[in-house]
């Protein structure tokens, strides 16, 4: 199989990139500054990656060890990848709190996919998670470049360090778990897609975690990574897109719950920032209708409509939303509760 082209995956649209690109407030110099600098990094011909694999590499003969291996290393500020290992498995804490938060999201997303669906790291063959953190200098984001997670420290005005939310961590990591099995294209409603399924299994991880369960949990995808100066808790709502902030300098969330306010836009790939909140709200919808923990019956639905070979790269949210449905019949059974709450959720957001 030829390794696909890969986009790199980041957790800051570029709409708030260039939002705040285009600030000239001097309060806010250095957030300006850093936007731009990230802005560069999304245009395809610096953030396409030549190659990303779908398939384990490994050599002939070479034994898979399916158990967890994570290296976390350090950029010292610099963008060369992947900096020096700084702490790797089994090591204890290392007093840097941004190795330390990359260390244990790295295990507590590895958690949910071995324990919870018994898959073996994000290409159920044990791959080693790898990470980099104080990447550039006030580096607003963080992304999968489809080998490893890079996060940057923020720029100290807007954002604050990325590995400061667990949903971070987890969505970034996820959007490999979509590498290894649908390779959702990163574009339009498939972009929107890839986007959603990290948000999806972002927030169970953190849920997880926290232990809280569908009705007490805050659905957001990005908490903790905003400074005190913005009035917003989080990059985006599962719960109620479109909420999760509403700045002067940010602006307001612009994530549609429903199909009804589907927005058609060349930028950002076709929408895959803003379009994702549907598929994320129908989400929310089957897990509270359901109850308990999320990640037991719906988080369980989404896991086998992703691995169940169903999805095409180029789903639409209507296909996405039988191939849930079919997942939750083949699980649980033809008339089930959880059939029932799958399909009244793609219903309420008026994809089915």
């Amino acid at each position: 199989m030829n390794a696909p082209v890969h986009t790199r995956c980041s957790i800051v649209p570029p709409y708030l990139l260039s939002r705040l690109a285009g600030l000239e407030d001097p309060r806010h110099h250095n957030a300006a500054a850093a936007a731009r600098r990230a802005l560069v990094q999304l245009d395809p011909i610096h953030s396409a990656r030549a190659t990303a694999p779908r398939d384990p590499s490994r050599g002939a003969g070479t034994a898979v060890v399916l158990a967890l291996r994570r290296t976390i290393s350090d950029a010292y500020g610099t963008e060369t990848l992947p900096g020096e290992a700084v702490r790797r498995e089994g090591d204890p804490p290392v007093g840097d709190v941004a190795v330390d938060e990359a260390y244990d999201g790295l295990g507590a997303t590895y958690g949910l996919f071995q324990e919870v669906y018994g898959r073996s790291s994000i290409d159920d063959a044990g791959l080693p998670l790898d990470a980099t953190v104080h990447y550039g200098q006030r580096y607003d984001n963080a992304f999968w470049d489809g080998f490893r997670m890079v996060f940057g420290d923020g720029d100290g005005e807007i954002f604050g360090r990325f590995t400061a939310s667990l949903t971070v961590i987890g969505h970034e990591l996820a959007h490999g778990f979509t590498q290894y099995t649908s390779n959702l294209r990163y574009q339009g409603q498939s972009g929107a897609l890839n986007e959603s399924v990290s948000d999806v299994f972002g927030v169970l991880v953190e849920q997880r975690v926290r232990g809280e369960s569908a009705d007490t949990a805050g659905w957001l995808v990005g908490e903790g990574i905003f400074t005190d100066q913005v009035q917003g808790r989080a990059l985006r709502s599962l719960k109620a897109p479109g909420t999760a902030h509403d700045d002067d300098v940010l602006g307001k969330d612009p994530q549609p719950a429903t199909m009804a306010d589907y927005v058609e836009t060349t930028s950002d790939n076709g929408g895959v920032h803003i379009n994702s909140g549907i598929p994320n709200h129908a989400f929310y919808i089957a897990a509270t209708r359901l109850g308990g923990y999320a990640w037991e019956r719906a988080g369980q639905i989404w896991y086998d409509a992703a691995t169940g070979g169903n999805v095409p790269e180029d789903c639409t949210f209507s296909r996405f939303a039988d191939v849930t449905v079919d997942a939750a019949k083949a699980r649980f059974g033809e008339g089930s509760p959880e059939v029932e709450a799958v399909g009244y959720a793609w219903r309420e957001v008026d994809v089915l």
